[in-house]
């Protein structure tokens, strides 16, 4: 049974070069098989997480989630890879994979197949799988500063480190207690990098996000 999943990022310009990136590094932007949505993939608190960024037709939903309370939530910058860990001595990690489609979450893998391709499979129970290939539009992202605020991480004597966009900021003013110096104006509609918060990007560092911080923490 092919696991049908729903998922999104807007890429308003595209990206026309990518960077070479490592067969094993999973993080980047990720358009789903069917082309309706990118999923967002980056490390947050150790984990690999994925959420929706961009969706073919915006405005989306979760009304399929069988939780009353989350039915009217929107499906933007919503998290559909679950705290997916490392497997010991293969280039594969493991978790949970939201379906918007049916309101359920999957046990799921996601594996490199190369720079460009990224290999998820989910199953209900241990059988019934299914999966499908994503692609990558977006270059592989750099660890999120907010990694570094994870419970058990060591805290550094130096100067916190720099945030990435306006969540970010708030971040680090947050940690500090220091007043952040209010974030540089985004650049031109297509010029925002993933995982920073610009004109093109509405949903930027994915680690910020109240769902992800909240469950790590």
């Amino acid at each position: 049974m092919r696991l049908a999943l729903y998922t999104g990022i807007i890429l308003a310009g595209g990206y026309t070069c990518l960077t070479p990136a490592l067969a094993a590094d999973p993080t980047g932007d990720w358009r789903v098989a069917d082309g309706v949505a990118t999923i967002r993939v980056a490390q947050c608190y150790g984990s690999m997480w994925g959420a929706v960024s961009w969706e073919k037709q915006p405005g989306g939903r979760d009304e399929n989630n069988p939780d009353v309370s989350k039915k009217n939530r929107p499906t933007m910058g919503m998290a559909t890879l679950i705290d997916m860990k490392k497997k010991p001595g293969v280039d594969q990690w493991e978790g949970q994979v939201y379906n918007a489609k049916d309101g359920q979450l999957y046990s799921a893998t996601i594996t490199p197949a190369g720079p460009d391709q990224l290999e998820i499979k989910g199953c209900v129970m241990g059988f019934l799988c299914g999966g499908e290939t994503w692609t990558r539009v977006a270059p592989p992202i750099p660890s999120s500063p907010v990694n570094a605020m994870a419970k058990g991480a060591p805290k550094s004597g130096g100067a916190a480190p720099k945030a990435q966009g306006a969540q970010g900021a708030q971040a680090a003013q947050a940690t500090t207690g220091a007043t952040a110096p209010a974030p540089a104006a985004p650049k031109a509609a297509g010029a925002a990098k993933p995982g920073q918060k610009g004109a093109a990007d509405s949903v930027g560092d994915i680690c910020l996000l109240p769902e992800i911080a909240g469950f790590a923490h």
